[in-house]
């Protein structure tokens, strides 16, 4: 399913469409990799609470500049791919290949996020943001960065 799933958005991503249409669904195939990942991280932990939801969907319509009613709709259609989620690979990889170093920091940045919504952060989350950073070239030092600045948006003392 994953698998069909990344095939369709790499086909997306390098069909001959006209410009519109193509940076359209390429801009679709990304927001939902990203919300992908974010949903994983949500679940990381097992438990995915009101406000990891509510966090993710403020940060999918924020980021996104979607609606409240599509960044739900993004939000339950990535919640689905999640939860039959066996490899981050081709996830990250489509997100790597396709996207600046900034923008790939913003979606670590994005992560941590999450992964302090619930004003804690568990030991899975961690590793998995981890996991993603690396599989997204994002240098450890930024990493460190970005999670410090999650830590203290979210007023979560420092270990």
């Amino acid at each position: 399913m994953i698998k069909r799933l990344f095939e369709q958005v790499m086909q997306t991503l390098s069909e001959g469409e006209s410009a519109d249409s193509s940076r359209g669904d390429r801009e679709a195939a990304l927001r939902m990799a990203t919300a992908v990942l974010m949903i994983d991280v949500a679940l990381a932990d097992n438990l995915f609470d009101e406000a990891e939801l509510d966090r993710v969907l403020d940060l999918i319509e924020a980021n996104f500049g979607l609606t409240p009613q599509e960044a739900a709709e993004l939000t339950n259609a990535a919640t689905e791919k999640a939860e039959e989620l066996v490899s981050l690979h081709e996830f990250t990889q489509l997100l790597h290949q396709n996207l600046s170093e900034a923008e790939k920091a913003r979606i670590v940045g994005l992560l941590w996020q999450i992964a302090y919504a619930d004003g804690e952060l568990d030991k899975f989350e961690d590793a998995l943001v981890l996991k993603i950073s690396d599989l997204l070239y994002v240098s450890r030092g930024r990493v460190m960065r970005l999670k410090h600045d999650a830590g203290v948006a979210a007023n979560v003392p420092e270990a």
